[in-house]
């Protein structure tokens, strides 16, 4: 079930256990009004306390303002890349724990958000208590394997997406990286990812 489709009701006891040195500041930053608000009132019944943004310079803004102990970015805004976002968060606040959303997931987008300083990557849509487990969880043990693994197709194309990015998504370099003749690497990069 998604955010946007979860009735408030569900989240009847908070699951929120462990703060940031008590500090339940929450800042959400998405251009999806329906689901950003969805999730602030989800997050607020889980203890959180909630400021949202829909924008890059907005979430900027916020932290400069008041920098919160947690974070929910989407990656692609309507005005840059919630990156950006990140890395401002984590300057002003390193003991920050972030996550980031979003509906184009691949592994280079997601080792490219925990370098910038998220503690998790989770794909749209996902429920509130899966962000709300993102982020006060403070182990690091191993996930739970997937339910649905990738296919060996996806992860084929997983891999070339992050050597494209990798290479500043220059496919001559690419091609030449991944021992491939550049045409051939054209038509993988011009189709969908597949299936998982």
């Amino acid at each position: 079930m998604s955010i946007a489709e979860m009735p408030l009701a569900e989240a009847e006891t908070p699951v929120l256990v462990r703060l940031q040195g008590g500090d339940p500041s929450l800042l959400i930053v998405d251009d999806d009004t329906p689901l950003s608000t969805r999730l602030a009132r989800a997050m607020e019944q889980r203890g959180f306390q909630v400021t949202v943004a829909k924008t890059v310079a907005e979430g900027l803004a916020a932290i400069e303002n008041a920098p919160p102990a947690y974070g929910v970015f989407d990656l692609r805004l309507e005005d840059g890349n919630g990156l950006d976002v990140v890395s401002r968060l984590r300057d002003r606040r390193a003991d920050a724990r972030i996550v980031m959303l979003t509906g184009y997931g691949n592994i280079a987008t997601a080792v490219a958000a925990v370098k910038a300083g998220a503690v998790d990557y989770l794909p749209k849509p996902a429920d509130a208590d899966q962000v709300a487990a993102a982020l006060i969880h403070h182990e690091d043990p191993l996930p739970p394997p997937p339910e649905n693994p990738m296919s060996a197709d996806r992860v084929r194309w997983e891999h070339i997406q992050r050597v494209f990015n990798q290479c500043d998504r220059n496919v001559s370099e690419t091609a030449r990286r991944l021992g491939m003749h550049r045409r051939t690497l054209q038509r993988i990069l011009n189709k969908r990812a597949p299936r998982e």
